[in-house]
This record gives structure tokens, sequence and C-alpha cells, in this order.
């Protein structure tokens, strides 16, 4: 049905097929080996990511989320989105094709506003896989819901910036490779229009003055080996041609990267619901009580039922999203990403809730990865732009196409 309703091309199937041999066959046995390494050291990349990532680009599947002008996979936002669910299932796995968050935008956002220079010294390698970035907009100061209250100061001195600030939340800043930090801060912090005091600049980590102060675990995880990081940036100093499109563009960027990065992050939920939703199946089939398996209790049949309905009528909403973007570009389809992004981590929260449900005490330990499931899915209810935000700008969209109705 979903084929017929948004057409795949050809190669976009075969690219798919491919990508679900790949995870079936070298991903999904490789989860224990990633836990096992990650054990050792928190912060060091397992060996076996490496070595899967070299077999993922040997059989192409490297760079999907990226048009073909810089070397990416050239798919539409449609022909991606499925790609995105099945790497969803494993935490792990968009890394071992390079398309993990935030390199994903930072890449974007590099090669639609990136200098040739920036983006031969940046966006090459970040393509190749040999280093990681971060993206420093969040602030723990300012309620960075609102990106016009982004308080971090850019001033340029010379041929130069200096920065200052305080952020947080900067996903990526653990990793042992993260060489860049894109900075969003206020480069003209008095101009009456809220909308173009900001400006984003590129920050080598290893920078004088950047210091990554702490990680930041969401309900006990630490992340890692990426990590979400609280950075300062004391009297940073980069060349003015770290400068990204121009001062005062830093809102429009940030506008422009975040809205295919919803539709990365809800897709990979819509995966991550359905492996626990399986989960939850299979457990339901073999746990007998009360003197019969689980599944022939009518409550289990019914919440079967619904999380089934849930988690199809999303990723609907969410094919439909793509699709919007792809003929009407971001902004047209702000409605739709809107809606996507209050959708899908509810959606996600609620089935993977009931599948720790029904696996009892068992569900709430990490040997099911069901309880860190449940925290990525309830982060990214406020990642991104909280769910109030989204609504509101739904509602107001809403009620402006009946303005002025009889």
């Amino acid at each position: 049905m979903i084929d017929t309703l948004f057409p795949q091309s050809d190669r976009a199937r075969a690219l798919q097929a491919s990508l679900e041999r790949f995870m079936e066959a070298e991903v999904l046995p490789a989860e224990p080996v990633v836990e096992a390494q990650l054990r050792g050291d928190r912060w060091a990349v397992p060996t076996v990511i490496d070595e899967l990532k070299v077999k993922a680009r040997a059989k192409g599947l490297w760079n999907l989320f990226l048009p073909g002008d810089h070397g990416g996979a050239g798919l539409t936002n449609l022909e991606y989105a499925p790609m995105a669910e099945v790497m969803g299932a494993v935490p792990f796995a968009p890394e071992v094709f390079n398309c993990s968050a935030p390199d994903t935008g930072n890449m974007e956002v590099l090669a639609r506003y990136g200098s040739p220079a920036q983006q031969e010294r940046w966006l090459t390698p970040l393509l190749a896989g040999e280093i990681r970035s971060g993206f420093a907009m969040t602030e723990p100061d300012v309620a960075s819901s609102d990106a016009t209250n982004i308080a971090g100061s850019i001033v340029r001195d010379g041929d130069e910036y200096v920065l200052n600030a305080r952020k947080w939340f900067t996903s990526g800043a653990g990793h042992p490779r993260c060489e860049l930090f894109i900075f969003m801060g206020k480069s003209d912090p008095s101009n009456p229009d809220r909308h173009i005091q900001q400006s984003m600049v590129l920050v080598p980590r290893d920078t004088p003055g950047v210091r990554v102060e702490r990680m930041l675990p969401v309900f006990g995880y630490d992340d890692a080996p990426h990590g979400h990081g609280e950075v300062t940036f004391t009297d940073v100093r980069v060349p003015v041609a770290n400068l990204l499109l121009g001062e005062g563009r830093g809102f429009e960027i940030a506008q422009g990267r975040l809205g295919p990065g919803r539709i990365h992050h809800c897709m990979r939920l819509i995966g991550l619901a359905e492996r626990a939703h399986g989960a939850m199946c299979r457990r339901l089939l073999r746990r007998v009580a009360f003197g019969k398996p689980l599944a022939e209790q009518s409550v289990w049949r019914q919440r079967v039922a619904e999380t089934r309905l849930a988690i199809d009528q999303t990723r609907l909403l969410v094919l439909n999203a793509a699709h919007r973007m792809d003929v009407a570009g971001n902004k047209g389809a702000r409605a739709e990403i809107a809606m996507i992004k209050l959708a899908t981590p509810r959606m996600a929260c609620d089935v993977i809730d009931l599948a720790m449900q029904a696996h009892g005490a068992a569900g709430l330990t990490d040997d099911l990865g069901l309880a860190y499931a449940y925290a990525t899915a309830r982060f990214l209810r406020i990642a991104d732009g909280p769910d109030e935000v989204h609504g509101d700008q739904l509602g107001r969209m809403e009620l402006g196409r009946h303005r002025g109705a009889r």
C-alpha cells in the first residue's frame, strides 16, 4: 500500500533491499559486540563499528541522506525515509552508514551554505566518515526553544571573531573523532529584527578556549561514545572566513537545517517503535500467566491492535511530510513537519512503554534495550523543538486557514 501511495524508484527499492540485508546479516549480530566493547571504554569507538563502516561503504550504503551533488546517494526525502526507518531499529546503525546525527544536519549545512574552502576543509572528511562534528546551539540559561533567545556572543575583532558562550546538549561532543562545532550566537544583538541578530561560525574542536565541561546523561544513559555535552567557549578566536553564509544568517541556516533532521529523527523512531512492537508480540505469545499465554488475554490483544494502528498511521504522516518537502520545499512543508514532530515521539513513547509493560520487570532493565529506546523517544519530545513549539506553530497555521471564513 505504501509503495502505491508514495511510489519509490527502482534504484531506491534496490538500495533499501540491500540495506535490509546488510542490517540482518551484519548490524544485528554486531549488537552484543558493540555493547561488550563499550563496556571496555565508554568513549572509544567500538572497532566493530569501523569494520562495519568499511563493509557498508563498499556496498554503496553510504551517505544515503544526502543529494548526489556532493557525493551522496541522490535520494529524495521520500526515498530516504524508509531507509532511515530500517537504520533506526539499532541505535548505532546510522553511524555505520554515515547517516547519524548531528553529522547529517551539519553536512547538509556545509553542502547548502558552506564556501568551497569550508566544504573542502570540513565537508569532505565528514562525507568520508573520517571525522565527527557537533552542533552548538542550545544554551542552559535561555529558553532555546525560541532560537532568537540564543545569547552566545560573536564579536568581530579585525580578521577574527571572538566567541563566548555556555552551550549544552551539544550532541556529538563526546565522540573521540569530533573535530568541528557549528556554533550559533549573536553577532548583532541590538538589531531590531530578532531574526537577523544571529550568525553561525565553524569552530575547530581544538581551538583554545573550547572546553567540554561534562557529558549530560538522559535518564542515566550517556549515549557513548557520541554523547551530549556541556561545552564552554571562552574568548575563542576563529578567522572571519569561518563564518557561514554571512552575518545575520544564523536563524535562516538553523531553520533550513532542522527540517530534514526532523524527518530523519521521526523515521528512525518508527524503526525503534517497530522493533519494540515485535518484541512485545513475541513476548505475549510465549509468556504464560494465570494459565494461558498473555496473547490470549483480550487486554493485550487490544494493545497490540492499537499500537499497530499508531505505528502505521504515523509512518504515513512521515512519508507524507517527506513527499511534501520534496515537492514544496522545507518552508512549504512546515505544517507537515510540525505534525510528525508532535506525533512520532509520542507514538514511540507509547509503543515502547507498552512493550516494557509486556516484559514486566525485565522491560525496565538494560537487558532488552527497551528502557534506552524509551529514553531516546522521550528525549525527542524536546530535542529539535519541544512539543509545545510545534503544537503552537501547527495551531496558528491551522487557524490561519480558517481566518476570514464564514
